[in-house]
């Protein structure tokens, strides 16, 4: 894959970091907190259904390029503006450290689920 132009790197992205807590009955609360503002940009990819309530939920895809960075992985998370994007995978795509890329899922908020 050919690395990615600069200008091509319009969207603004934070890099979000999850901390877990203790919830005070023996497990835990994840909450995410902002990190290091980052420039990509985003392709749609398509849609991953999930089962879960006894309901099938379709979730958008999309794949992120950014400047490479080490410590990028699993459960972090993207944002943009209210977007949000769950890291799926991230990785160099030739070994040569110049681009990241993320293969996301996008995050719906529902009426349940406060933002923070």
């Amino acid at each position: 894959m050919n690395s990615s132009p600069i200008g091509a790197r319009r969207r603004r992205f934070v890099l979000e970091r999850p901390i877990e807590e203790p919830d005070g009955f023996g497990g835990s609360l994840r909450r995410y907190v902002a990190g290091p503002l980052l420039w990509g940009a985003i392709t749609p990819l398509g849609a991953t259904e999930r089962a879960g309530g006894g309901r099938a939920d379709r979730r958008a895809t999309h794949r992120i390029r950014l400047a490479y960075r080490d410590g990028i992985a699993p459960p972090m998370r993207l944002s943009a503006g209210p977007r949000r994007f769950a890291i799926r995978l991230a990785g160099d795509p030739d070994g040569r450290r110049r681009d990241l890329l993320c293969e996301v899922e996008e995050l719906v908020e529902t009426a349940s689920e406060p933002r923070p």
